[in-house]
């Protein structure tokens, strides 16, 4: 489990296109300290496996499906990503649950500079709107952030300072692609219900 609390600024180093699936080299001193084959590294909000690590860097295969419902596929060398660690048991947990699962993609539609922070209004597929609400928490690239707006295609999002700097969402341009992963409780909640609203109840 992440917390959509970005550690570090990456890079992509390589990109081997396999038959079906792609292998990633990235740089990422930081959440590689420790990190050994078999462990868990979020990229652009997508949990990925480690395969090996060494020199600060480390490599992870992405299968078709991934690469078919993230933005990872458009990633080349000298990208900026993402990463972050699995949240420790016992620690701190800054942002909102976050699995690392993407439900899809949207692109960065405008962005509108302040004094001190900047509104960016993100588009995203009808399917993953409904999981959306004003006030809550939904994570894009991996960075968990506070909904303002809703509309029926689209959300807003204030970044702040720190955010802008610190992670791939201050340089993002309008017509940008980014990985979108709704609040898992929402999900949750509608599948209980079921279909119709009513759950189980006869």
């Amino acid at each position: 489990m992440f917390t959509g609390i970005v550690e570090e600024l990456g890079e992509v180093v390589a990109v081997e296109q396999l038959p079906d699936a792609s292998r990633f080299r990235l740089r990422g001193p930081v959440v590689t300290e420790g990190a050994r084959h078999g462990d868990s590294i979020a990229v652009n909000g997508v949990c990925l496996t480690v395969v090996e690590t060494g020199d600060g860097e480390f490599t992870a295969d992405v299968m078709a499906e991934t690469l078919k419902r993230s933005s990872l596929g458009a990633l080349e060398p000298g990208s900026r990503v993402n990463l972050e660690r699995p949240m420790a048991v016992g620690g701190r947990l800054g942002g909102h649950i976050v699995q690392g699962h993407v439900d899809g993609t949207g692109t960065i539609l405008e962005r509108t500079p302040s004094e001190h922070w900047e509104l960016v209004r993100v588009g995203l597929p009808a399917d993953l709107a409904r999981y959306v609400v004003e006030k809550g928490s939904i994570t894009v690239d991996g960075v968990s952030l506070t909904v303002v707006e809703v509309g029926d295609d689209w959300f807003t999002i204030s970044l702040i300072p720190t955010t802008l700097a610190l992670t791939t969402l201050g340089h993002k341009q309008p017509g940008a692609p980014v990985n979108l992963e709704v609040d898992v409780i929402a999900k949750y909640v509608e599948r209980l219900l079921g279909p119709n609203g009513q759950g189980n109840a006869k």
